[in-house]
């Protein structure tokens, strides 16, 4: 049986080869589809939605039998501390050392808690999971440090897990502030490093100020350009106040992400203009062309502001561009084509060697922590009693609140809420992973 690097690898030569499909072309590709989730597929794989709005594939039963999704108030809450143990033992099972599997397991359980269900245990299988499957990230290798001072470090992760490199690089960057005042840490050779939120909130948690950034595979087209050249990266702050959270803004440098592009294909929507430019200059709408098209590197994501600059979309462009040299510049790393994860001739996976980059700045050597902390608490109080909208929700929220408000809403409903394709990622793991069938025998949701 081929591999699903082969099987993706045919399916990319199908969408290739075949712009206008006709049907012989789209029963090829359903068929090859169906193939390729058999072999391990990864999930959340664009080819998924692409086969089902483009092609019309139907990977489970015909549209009209297809049971519905249980509505949200249905579905079963997990415990978190459950889920923690559960991650940790899968990374454990892949040869993950304890301590790092702990730490890595925080940072996905950290996401759901933040009701970030893109970074939790959505992305433990398709993301961390099928990648060391495939070879292209390891489960335990060494941090190196390459060069260091009093202040400043150079770090090679060595293409191992970024759930283990980041907490241990932001460390490294508050300890050096507690030590000097300011600590700026670099990373090459890492690998996705989950929620950038975390690491601005260890700062955070610790009286720093926290700053975060990292590349990724190209998906933002340079303003006035076509051509998908820098990654969603975040740059993302990390503020103490007198509020129960943090002042935490963690969000892309594009408009949208390919994850929503998705949800509109699910949801029979155009894409907004703006948010998605092609080869040819034109600001694309037809939601199933862009999903087939980014795949083919023909389309790409627009930055915050969107296509051209009368939003202002050189803003971020701009920011994009900023995070991208701080994560390669420092340590001469790869960027664009190189960090892509697939080999775009043949469809196989590659590696994708990231950089990241920390900053903490001590608060206390410039002024008394609580004093720091009342200013910008009035500061931010300030910012959600001022004068709302007559049309809007009713409130106003300042960078990190939602994320609390999810926090409290699911500690008080007891954990997580759990959907039939996490289940069903989770059940996969299960039966794949050494020693996970005999302790997790029933999961709570199974009957």
């Amino acid at each position: 049986m081929s591999s699903s690097a082969e099987i993706r690898g045919e399916l990319l030569k199908l969408i290739g080869e075949n712009t206008n499909p006709d049907e012989t072309v789209k029963s090829a590709f359903a068929t090859k589809l169906k193939e390729y989730a058999a072999a391990g597929g990864e999930s959340n794989d664009v080819l998924f939605a692409i086969g089902k709005t483009v092609y019309g594939a139907e990977l489970d039963q015909p549209p009209a039998k297809k049971a519905k999704a249980a509505p949200a108030d249905e579905l079963p809450v997990v415990d978190f501390d459950y889920m923690k143990a559960f991650m940790k033992d899968v990374f454990l099972s892949y040869g993950v050392t304890p301590e790092n599997a702990e730490v890595c397991a925080d940072v996905l359980i950290e996401s759901d808690k933040r009701g970030i269900d893109s970074h939790g245990l959505g992305r433990l299988k398709p993301i961390y999971c099928d990648r060391m499957d495939n070879g292209i990230l390891f489960p335990d290798k060494p941090i190196d440090i390459v060069s260091e001072s009093e202040t400043t470090a150079l770090v090679d992760g060595n293409l191992g897990l970024g759930l283990y490199i980041g907490p241990h690089c932001m460390q490294m960057a508050i300890d050096k502030a507690k030590k000097h005042g300011v600590g700026f840490v670099a990373v090459r050779n890492s690998t996705h490093y989950g929620i950038a939120g975390y690491y601005a909130t260890m700062a955070s948690s610790q009286g720093c100020v926290g700053l975060t950034g990292t590349n990724a595979r190209p998906s933002i087209a340079p303003t006035f350009g076509v051509e998908p050249m820098l990654g969603t990266n975040p740059l993302t702050f990390g503020i103490p106040s007198t509020d129960e959270w943090p002042f935490v803004i963690d969000c892309a440098t594009s408009v949208n992400q390919r994850g929503k592009i998705e949800r509109y294909a699910r949801e029979g929507l155009d894409t907004p203009r703006g948010a998605v430019i092609d080869d040819q200059g034109i600001e694309r709408t037809d939601t199933e062309g862009i999903l087939r098209d980014m795949v083919l590197g023909k389309c790409a994501l627009t930055p915050v502001g969107g296509a051209g600059d009368k939003m202002g979309g050189y803003k971020g462009y701009g920011w994009a561009t900023t995070v991208e040299l701080l994560c390669t510049a420092f340590q001469s790393g790869p960027w664009g084509e190189d960090i892509c994860g697939l080999d775009r001739a043949t469809g196989k996976p590659k590696p994708m060697p990231l950089g990241h980059f920390f900053l903490a700045i001590d608060i206390e050597k410039l002024c008394p922590l609580d004093t720091f902390k009342k200013n910008s608490g009035e500061f931010l109080k300030a910012l959600r009693e001022s004068r709302k909208a007559p049309n809007g929700p009713g409130r106003i929220w300042t960078a990190g609140e939602p994320e609390n408000d999810a926090r409290v809403q699911r500690t008080e409903q007891g954990g997580m809420k759990v959907n039939v394709p996490l289940q069903k990622n989770m059940a996969a793991l299960r039966e794949s992973r050494p020693g996970l069938k005999e302790k997790y025998a029933k999961f709570p949701f199974e009957s």
